[in-house]
């Protein structure tokens, strides 16, 4: 199956830009209620995906560091704890059943690195459920 198929595009997501502030970061995650965002630089490349435990860990190991100054701190100096494992568009639906056990979303990238959306771990999970139930006939 294409993966194409489940797809969310970039137009249509959150995301943030590595020379954001932690403090617009911060405020993007609440409003949206995010535990996690995709990073992308200036040229549309997909750099990694931010945790609220990443942000959480750069003010615990920061002395000084408080929500007030958050401004100061780029999004591209917050060490990112867990790497994001990415695909691109031509990827088999196997590898992402096997990536979406661990991550909340898989980011998709074209042949060139640009971000182009994610495949959330819900569409996934719905995916196999409607796999499942047309096998055993359960609902």
């Amino acid at each position: 199956m294409n993966i194409a198929f489940f797809l969310t595009p970039k137009s249509e997501l959150i995301y943030e830009m590595a020379d954001s502030t932690m403090r617009q970061v911060l405020e993007r995650m609440e409003h949206h209620g995010y535990s996690a965002i995709p990073i992308i630089d200036n040229y549309g490349k997909y750099i990694g995906t931010l945790t609220e435990g990443d942000l959480l860990w750069k003010i615990k190991n920061t002395p000084g560091l408080s929500f007030r100054n958050t401004s100061k701190v780029l999004v591209r100096d917050i060490e990112r704890r867990k790497k994001h494992e990415v695909v691109t568009i031509n990827a088999d639906i196997n590898n992402i059943i096997i990536l979406a056990q661990s991550q909340n979303f898989v980011p998709v990238v074209d042949d060139e690195g640009i971000f182009i959306g994610i495949i959330k771990r819900g569409d996934i999970i719905d995916y196999c459920y409607n796999l499942i139930a047309d096998k055993k006939m359960i609902i």
